[in-house]
Formats: structure tokens, C-alpha cells, sequence
């Protein structure tokens, strides 16, 4: 018989708080490992400056300890709650002090809005968007990815038919990208879920983007898609930050499901190069 851990709310609340201010000053190291690729291998002169720009400004950030980027996003949590665990106090709103605390005390620009039409700000980044799952053991992992919107709001779904097939999920991507242009910051990184229902498919793209740049999907299928889908969007011309070149895109990730045999969705979360998260295990 299993016995039960008990988890204080508190722990959470500053697991969450450190994981806020974390993600938003570092990279993770497979991001940075993909953008010094592209320095190396962008022959486009004002492409090239453009990627050392962009690394020179990763190393003013952790030489200041400032953020990476001026946008410091949405409070995106994700949470894999072990079915061993009993939490001592209220789950969400222990992450919600923690990403209160992270924010005010990592001086980190508070973005989030009350109301989306008549808006004001909550001055505090809350509420977080969390998504939890249950699962085997007496662990917590928490993961919080910020993410900023001018490429959150490039982002996109289609509910494509079966008819439209594996053409019709390639042209939808690339599409994305070329109609994006330079407003989501380029190079980007791209989340693309496939499969499920219309929330669900927005929600496999959002859990592409916690996938390191440097794991392949464990299908061959789906990662021979993978590599097709980044060389064909690095040849669009589009470059970093629309100068032209042909680093576009930095890395994506495929993530799929079963779904209706009347319907393939899909859906394309845009992400630019300051593509942050960061984890911890209770």
C-alpha cells in the first residue's frame, strides 16, 4: 500500500517563485546551444550581426542579472502532481503567490490584465494559466514557462480535415510562419500539436515548447516530420528579426494524440528565440 507525502503549500509557493525569476534571467541551455548554432552557420551578413546581437544581449542580462527580455510574460505553470501527494493548504493559490512573490520581488514587469476587454492591470502577473496532470508517485514537478505575447499572439489553429492530410499540416505551419513575418521576434521557436480536440490540440503546441530544441520526437514518423518542417521554414527567407538569412527558426516540436476520424486539428504555438522555462521536482 502506498503511503501518502504530505507537500506544505509553502513549498510550493516558493519552488514557484524562484522558477519565476530563473526562467526569466537564463536561458535553458539547449535554446542557447541552438542560437550559437545559427551564429556559426548564418552566412546572411546583417543575419549573422543580428544572432550575435541577440547572444551579446543573453550575456549583458546574466552580467546585470536582469532579464533576458523586456516582456516577461504570462506565468505559464505546469504541474505533474504524483497521486501519492497530499498538499498541506490550497494548490492554486500557492502557485499563484508564487508567481505574486517571483514577480515583485525579481522586479519583473507585470503584464496581466483583470478583465480581457476592459483590461486594468492585476499589477502582480496573477492569475498564472496552470495545467496540472496526475500522475504515478509521491512527487511534484512544477514547471513555469513565461511567455511573451508579441509571438503568443502569432499563434494559431486550424481544424483541418482528414482529406487535407500530411500536406495540408505542412502548408498550415509554414503559413504561420510567413503570415508571423518578423512580429514575433525571429528566430522563433514553434510548439505544433496535432491531433485531440480544439482545446486540447492548443494545448499538446503549448507542451511542445517545454521539450528541449536538442530531443526529437521518439517517433521516427513524427521526427523525420520534425526535421522537414525546419528546413522548409528556414527557407522562407524570412531571417532574424526579418532581415532575411536562413535561420528563421531555431528548433520545434511535434506533439501528438488520437482524435475524432472526422477531424485533424492542429494548432501552432509561436515562440521567438527567448523561449524560457524552467523545472524543479518537489
Amino acid at each position: 500500500m502506498s503511503t501518502i507525502r504530505e507537500i506544505d503549500a509553502a513549498e510550493i509557493t516558493e519552488a514557484v517563485s524562484k522558477l519565476c525569476i530563473k526562467a526569466n534571467l537564463k536561458l535553458p541551455e539547449d535554446v542557447v546551444e541552438a542560437l550559437h548554432s545559427a551564429v556559426e552557420t548564418e552566412d546572411f551578413p546583417a543575419a549573422a550581426d543580428t544572432l550575435r546581437l541577440l547572444e551579446k544581449n543573453l550575456e549583458i542580462a546574466a552580467s546585470r542579472n536582469i532579464p533576458v527580455c523586456q516582456d516577461t510574460g504570462a506565468a505559464c505553470v505546469f504541474a505533474e502532481i504524483g497521486q501519492d501527494v497530499h498538499i498541506n493548504g490550497d494548490f492554486e493559490a500557492a502557485v499563484n503567490a508564487g508567481v505574486r512573490k517571483g514577480y515583485t520581488e525579481g522586479f519583473l514587469r507585470k503584464s496581466i490584465v483583470k478583465d480581457p476587454v476592459r483590461r486594468g492591470n492585476t499589477e502582480d502577473n496573477t492569475p498564472a494559466f496552470i495545467t496540472t496532470h496526475l500522475v504515478s508517485g509521491d512527487k511534484i514537478k512544477l514547471t513555469v514557462l513565461p511567455k511573451g505575447f508579441g509571438s503568443e499572439n502569432m499563434s494559431r489553429v486550424a481544424m483541418l480535415k482528414p482529406a487535407d492530410g500530411l500536406d495540408g499540416i505542412k502548408e498550415f505551419v509554414l503559413e504561420t510562419v510567413r503570415l508571423a513575418g518578423p512580429n514575433p521576434c525571429p528566430p522563433v521557436v514553434l510548439g505544433i500539436g496535432i491531433g485531440g480536440t480544439f482545446d486540447k490540440v492548443t494545448a499538446l503546441a503549448k507542451k511542445a515548447l517545454m521539450r528541449p530544441l536538442n530531443v526529437k520526437n521518439a517517433d521516427p514518423f513524427y521526427a523525420d516530420l520534425e526535421a522537414e518542417l525546419l528546413a522548409a521554414i528556414n527557407k522562407l527567407g524570412t531571417g532574424p528579426q526579418g532581415f532575411g538569412g536562413k535561420t528563421t527558426c531555431l528548433g520545434l516540436a511535434v506533439e501528438v494524440m488520437p482524435t475524432h476520424v472526422a477531424g485533424m486539428p492542429v494548432a501552432v504555438n509561436v515562440s521567438c528565440h527567448v523561449t524560457r522555462r524552467a523545472s524543479v521536482v518537489l
